[in-house]
Parts: structure tokens; sequence; C-alpha cells
């Protein structure tokens, strides 16, 4: 059977196919649908949601020692949270094979940095991976897993936003029932302290030899000859440019199997080439090795090293050409910056927050980030995850120890507090900084498309838990004053942010209302409704004083030439912001 999939599908089906029992992430673009469509395998595959990058890796490094064959998957900077973990099972190594799936972000799609992660193998010093197309996403997961059981190592998976999207023909193929392996008792190997890790580092350089001698062997490196006037050494998706580029015109060494990297097969392949091309994404990582062996190439003086690749790109970096496009009248494109959706319940919340001065607002990675985007501008920083709380508290007894008179207001989402911001609280609790913490609980996980966390109530595998309730949570790390409040009403957000802002002891507000997208569950309807009806403006009483602009929501309309706002109606929700906004009463409910 085949099957048009994405490189995230064909990562998922990799892994039933290849005999995983366990799985675990946190959801983050581009990696979020791998174990979304794990999930539905759960008669063969335990899958989860984490709270947070590293501790879903380590569960993973548990079903390993277990015995089990595991995976866990993240995007780039997710791999910053789960370094630990990552660096001393390299030095353990595995029982069961485990890889974890690595998905960057070249260009910045949707990240706050375009970091390299295949240097996390090198420094790590562990296997590493890359697919091309969605079906070598597939059959490289059965790979990897191979290679992690033989090597004893655990194994980076690394996939870029254009693979973990792009669509391609993938090939199914049966369920290899691996099982699970004997688990035995072995303090020197998986008891990682200082005598046992002196003695597993010696290993790890031995590993890392037989490895690069099944580097320069294996399959999964490749050579395609072709006219050998030019030789390019690719991998990944850039591998795919450079053959839209180039075609017969050039012979390949095309890697998937990229560290060790495969040298002996490299100063093979560049003896036979006039001239030589390293054609890769982002930082000279192939690029760099190549030339510490002395072999001459051209790379990142021609190849940008700054964003994304594409044909275009390379062709014109290296052949000079300039690729046909559709012209058109660039000053007629009418900028459509992101914003909260219609009815986004951050949205009276920020409305409200931007009013308040003297305030410094430290946020967060989520939705509600575009609360920094005009017209609200309520925000002032956004860093990692978890980082508002903590770099909040910072702020804070810096501007109190040097006298100065402004307040700190975090924000951070449901979420976002589960997987970092609970000992960032903790922090603003043990050493009493007078912050006050806003916690945006839109009842799911929002950005990343709707994906359940420990405070929804349900798993990914759709079992039905307790919910951890935040206000209770909050308060038992030691943060008495605790208000829960409806963020569409912008009377209660107010009162709430003055009675904190005027308080001297450290504050969390939190806003609760689900996100406009969400699909309500039985437990949403019964606490929040099912009202249906919308916003109008009544024409003749509208001032066109443009207040109602400034919430930011999509749906208001500005008619220059009489004026007068108008409501989108096929847009508008009725949170009923503008409405309360509105200083002229010129906004009614329609349709309750």
């Amino acid at each position: 059977m085949k099957k048009f999939l994405t490189g995230n599908e064909a990562v998922a089906r990799g892994a039933y196919e290849a005999g995983v029992t366990f799985a675990s992430a946190y959801p983050g673009t581009p990696s979020t649908e791998i174990l979304e469509n794990i999930g539905p395998y759960k008669e063969d595959i335990y899958a989860e949601w984490a709270p947070n990058e590293k501790v879903a890796l380590e569960a993973a490094i548990g079903a390993s020692i277990a015995g089990a064959r595991a995976l866990a998957a993240m995007k780039h900077v997710g791999v910053n949270v789960a370094a630990d973990p990552l660096f001393t099972y390299a030095y353990t190594g595995v029982n069961g094979g485990l890889i974890l799936v690595s998905a960057d972000d070249p260009g910045m799609h949707s990240s706050q940095n375009e970091q390299d992660n295949r240097n996390y193998a090198k420094f790590a010093k562990v296997a590493m991976v890359e697919p091309s197309d969605s079906q070598e996403a597939k059959d490289f997961v059965k790979a990897a897993l191979e290679i992690s059981e033989k090597f004893d190592t655990p194994v980076l998976f690394r996939m870029t936003t254009r693979i973990c999207h792009s669509k391609g023909i993938v090939e199914f193929g049966e369920r290899e029932e691996v099982g699970i392996k004997e688990y035995e008792k072995n303090i020197p190997k998986y008891v990682a302290i200082p005598a046992n890790g002196r003695v597993l580092h010696v290993k790890v350089e031995e590993r890392l030899k037989k490895l690069e001698e099944f580097s320069n062997t294996t399959e999964l490196n490749r050579i395609e000859w072709n006219d050998k006037k030019i030789g390019i050494i690719s991998s990944g998706i850039a591998y795919q440019y450079a053959k839209e580029v180039f075609g017969d015109k050039a012979s390949y060494l095309k890697l998937g199997f990229t560290f060790p990297l495969p040298m002996k097969k490299i100063k093979d392949f560049a003896d036979q080439v006039k001239k030589l091309y390293v054609i890769e994404e982002l930082e000279p990582y192939i690029e760099e090795q190549i030339r510490a062996a002395g072999i001459d190439c051209i790379g990142k003086e021609v190849i940008p090293r700054i964003g994304e690749l594409n044909p275009d790109i390379i062709a014109k970096a290296i052949l000079g050409e300039e690729r046909e496009t559709i012209s058109f009248d660039e000053s007629k494109l009418v900028s459509r910056p992101p914003t909260m959706c219609a009815g986004c319940p951050h949205r009276g919340f920020f409305y409200e927050l931007s009013k308040k001065k003297n305030v410094m607002v430290t946020g967060d990675i989520g939705c509600y980030t575009l609360g920094s985007a005009e017209p609200l501008s309520a925000m002032d920083t956004c860093i990692c995850m978890g980082a508002s709380i903590s770099a909040g508290h910072g702020a804070q007894k810096a501007f109190n120890k040097h006298g100065v008179d402004k307040r700190v207001v975090a924000v951070i989402g449901d979420s976002t507090f589960f997987h970092t911001g609970v000992t960032s609280l903790l922090d603003i609790a043990y050493n009493r900084s007078n912050t006050v913490t806003v916690i945006l609980d839109n009842r799911i996980t929002g950005m990343t498309g709707h994906q359940e966390n420990p405070g929804t109530g349900y798993t990914l595998q759709g079992e039905k838990v307790p919910f951890i309730d935040i206000p209770s949570l909050c308060k038992s790390i030691g943060i008495e004053n605790v208000k829960t409040i409806n963020p569409l009403k912008l009377d209660e957000v107010s009162k709430a942010l003055d009675e904190t802002l005027a308080s001297d002891e450290p504050s969390v507000i939190i806003t609760r209302w689900p996100c406009v997208l969400k699909k309500p569950t039985p437990e949403d309807i019964e606490e929040f409704g099912n009202e249906k009806f919308v916003c109008e403006v009544l024409k003749g009483d509208c001032k066109g004083c443009r207040i109602c602009t400034k919430t930011g929501c999509p749906a208001i309309e500005f008619d220059s030439n009489i004026k007068k706002a108008k409501i989108n109606e096929d847009m508008c929700v009725g949170c009923e912001v503008c409405l309360q906004a509105c200083p002229f009463d010129a906004i009614e409910k329609v349709g309750e």
C-alpha cells in the first residue's frame, strides 16, 4: 500500500512499523504531528504528551532502559531543554533502541531562533540520521533504531520544517514485533556517577570509531555518479534542492547518516570530481569537518548560512542564474501581520494591560506572544518557554534593588506554565519578589494546534483523567494571593491588575476562558456555556473614535469614507470586548 504523507506522518508510520512501543513528546512546530499520528496506534504504541521536552526524553529513556524501543520528538529549541538527559544517555547507552527526533526550523517559520541541531550529535557524541523525503522519514526510523541497538547509542533523528511538512508518496510495510528486551540491573552502565562516567567515556570514544566505519559502508550514505565536473555533498532537504538545480549535470554524495561523517567515502568522492560543493542549510556542519580533513571544497562562501534554502537561492549562488518568477506590483500588497483570532480570550486581558502605566511586561512562547503586536503593544520580552516568570522575577528584584518605581507583570500560557513555568513561579514564591504573574488559561495548548495538556482533563490517546487545578497548584507552592478571572470582562481584568499591582507580595492572576477555536468538551459547555451571538455597530451612535479598533480584533473594520466602524459578522463570535471598550455604547449584541 502507498499513501501521500508528510514527513511527520511518515515518521509516525515508521515508528509503528519499526516496533516502537513507547513515544513521548511536547508539541512544538514543526514536530507536533509526529505524536499526533502515533497516538492512533494505541493498540501497539503507548503515546503521551509530556509536560516538557526534558520529561519526554527522560520517559523515553526509562522505556529504553526497560527494554522497549522508544521515541521522543520535539522541535529544535526543545532539544535545548532535553540536553541534560541526552548527554548523559549518550554515555550510558541503551537497552531498547531510542531515537530523539529533532525538528529544526530554518527560516524561523514559528521559532525564536534557527539553531542547527546537527551540532548536538557531534557535541553529545551520538549517531545521527537525516531523511531527505517522506519515504526516507519512514524507512530511516527503523534503520535508526537498529543502529541504536547495534552500537549501544541514542540516535538523533534530524528533520527540518520542509521535510516535516512536505508530502511525498510512501510505501507501507508490516509492523515488526520486536517485543521488549530483558531488563538486567547494571549499575556501572546506568548509574551516572563520576567513577562510572569515566569508564563510559572511554567506551563512547571507541563507539564513535565503530560508527565512522559503519558510516563509510552503510547504504544510508550513497554516491550517485553523473557528470564528474561538479560533485555535490549534501543531506536532508538541501539534497533535493541541489538535485532540482543540477540534475544529471553533477554527481552527488547523498548523506543520510551524518554523524560520524563517512570521511573515507568523502575523500574517495572528492578525488573523482573536478570541483566539490557542500550544499547544506544553516551552519557549515559538513563543510567544516571536510575542510578539517584537508579536503578542499566550496560551501558557505557562496551558500547563505542564514535562513532556509531553496533551488532559486542555490542556482543564483553557484550558477549565477536568476530563475524566472511571476512579476507583480509589490506596492499593491497589503501587509497582514499575524494577530490573535476574533474572540481570543487573551485580547481583553492585553487590552486592559496596555492601559497600565509604568509597567514592564515579560512574555512567553504561545499565541499570547501576539500581545506584543500593535495596536496592543503589551509585551516587552519573549525569550524562551517559561522565561516570562523567571525574567520577570529578576527584573522586579533589580528595579526594587535600585529604587526604580516600576512594576513587572509576567504573562504565560497554561501549557507553557506546566512546561517550565511552575519552577519559575517556585523561584518567586521562595525568593519573595512582588511580581504579578498572569497565567492565561485557554483550556488547551493553543498555538501548536490544540493538543491536550495536564490542565485539560484528557490525554493524547483520549483517556479522561483528573486535570491539574492551577489555582491550587499556585497556592501549594507558596503563592497566597491568587485570583481567577474571566478575561472577556474588562472591568474584572482591570480590577484584578490594579489590586495585584498595588500589593507588595507575589500575586497570580489566572484568566480562565477557552480558546475560541477549541472544540468544546462537555466540561467546557458546563462551565462556560455554549451561547452563540455576534456584536453589531449602531452606525447612528458610532462617533468614529476608533477606540474599538485599538482592541486589535480582526473582525472590526473602519470605513474611512463615512468614518464609522463596522463588525464583520462572519468573523465575530460575540466576545463583547469591543462592546465594553466603546465609550459611546454604539455596539450591541445580536442574536441572543
